[in-house]
């Protein structure tokens, strides 16, 4: 008898991590004060790519972790993956190209990064890998 993949795992795992990093603090303010995810939203004005990115990121990283327990669902697995990485190039292009706040933090997002942000990054990398192998 064949081994079984454990690769629909391991894109539950990427998916689960980029929800949880999303809630977790994702970036160190100016004023010392951290921002997860649902503060990028709140704090958008208009809209804008912030607010877009974030969106799009939990929407793709909710409907992947229900895509792993809807058997209809499972072919659109790369599609979630790849909505939660648009969401992510969105973000960070929100954050390079929008208002003197979001320009400042985005000129050094490595060094303002914390662990949510980390987290959503390693969980975009494994949800991909889980989507594209079979």
């Amino acid at each position: 008898m064949g081994k079984k993949s454990s690769l629909p795992l391991i894109y539950l795992i990427g998916v689960l991590l980029v929800a949880i990093g999303f809630c977790c603090p994702m970036i160190k303010g100016l004023f010392g004060s951290s921002a997860n995810g649902f503060d990028f939203i709140r704090n958008a004005k208009e809209g804008g790519f912030v607010a877009i990115g974030s969106i799009l990121i939990i929407a793709g990283a909710i409907l992947g972790i229900i895509a792993c327990f809807v058997p209809q669902l499972k072919g659109l697995k790369l599609i979630f993956a790849l909505v939660i990485l648009a969401g992510a190039v969105i973000l960070v292009i929100g954050f390079t190209t929008n208002g003197r706040i979001y320009k400042a933090v985005g000129k050094h997002l490595l060094k303002n990064a914390l662990f949510g942000f980390y987290m959503v990054v390693a969980g975009i990398v494994l949800s991909i890998v889980g989507a594209v192998q079979k």
